[in-house]
């Protein structure tokens, strides 16, 4: 899931893992996101104090971090993720009270390290990976989702949403070139948007979703938006979208 900040990535990132997982798919969320936006949208509630991909890291006396002894990329989804609402592993890079930049850094670290080493893991082969980069172009550049089949670009129907959405697209294609992208156009108010979206990128979008005032509130009171309203508009738009995901020209 990719885009520019404020587009709603993570609420559709963890209301389409919910989906999948009610589906009965095995659902890994890989989060290098230090906001709790995934968590909330999950319905996994607030932060723990620190990750608890931090126990699976450590410094050399370089300051650099790895594994633990014992530890790899597979050992570590394995062991330090938790467990959301439907079954969803998580995987969070998470925030660390008071003065924790370096261990809030080994924590990402450990998620980007995780998000390599699970790729052609036969431990992982059947399972769904759904990712949530945080705003902008950094990570897509930095090939932080290698395991992505599928680039969702998120894109509101905005000029500097649709020309982030264009650019992290075209990041998206470089680093994983067999990946397909499909742009998501959401909180979409008139028949126009969609159009004058795809005529600001160049290329048709996948999939619309309405403004949802239900996902608002679900927003406000820190709830996942399945369980606050999961008839609403925008959930059934993302139901589809998830059936449409599972069609072989987007696998």
């Amino acid at each position: 899931m990719i885009g520019k900040g404020g587009l709603g990535k993570s609420v559709i990132a963890g209301t389409l893992a919910r989906i999948a997982a009610r589906e009965g798919a095995q659902v890994l969320a890989l989060d290098s996101d230090p906001l709790p936006g995934l968590r909330f949208s999950l319905g996994s509630g607030p932060e723990p104090a620190e990750p608890l991909l931090l126990q699976a890291v450590e410094q050399d006396a370089t300051g650099r971090f790895g594994w633990r002894q014992g530890v790899t990329a597979v050992s570590a989804a394995q062991r330090f993720a938790s467990t959301a609402p439907d079954g969803v592993r998580v995987l969070h890079c998470g925030k660390v009270a008071g003065d924790g930049s370096r261990a809030a850094a080994g924590a990402t670290k450990a998620v980007w390290e995780v998000a390599h080493g699970i790729v052609d893991a036969p431990e992982f082969r059947e399972w769904t990976l759904i990712g949530d980069l945080p705003a902008g172009a950094r990570q897509t550049a930095e090939d932080w989702a290698p395991y992505a089949h599928t680039y969702l670009v998120v894109v509101q129907p905005t000029v500097q949403s649709a020309l982030t959405a264009r650019r992290v697209a075209r990041l998206a294609r470089q680093q994983s070139p067999d990946a397909a992208i499909a742009f998501v156009a959401n909180r979409v108010t008139t028949k126009s948007d969609v159009p004058h979206i795809e005529s600001w990128i160049g290329e048709p979008v996948f999939a619309s979703l309405p403004v949802d005032e239900e996902l608002a509130t679900a927003e406000r009171l820190g709830v996942a938006p399945i369980d606050h309203a999961p008839d609403s508009p925008a959930i059934e738009a993302m139901r589809r979208l998830a059936a449409a995901l599972e069609a072989p020209a987007t696998r």
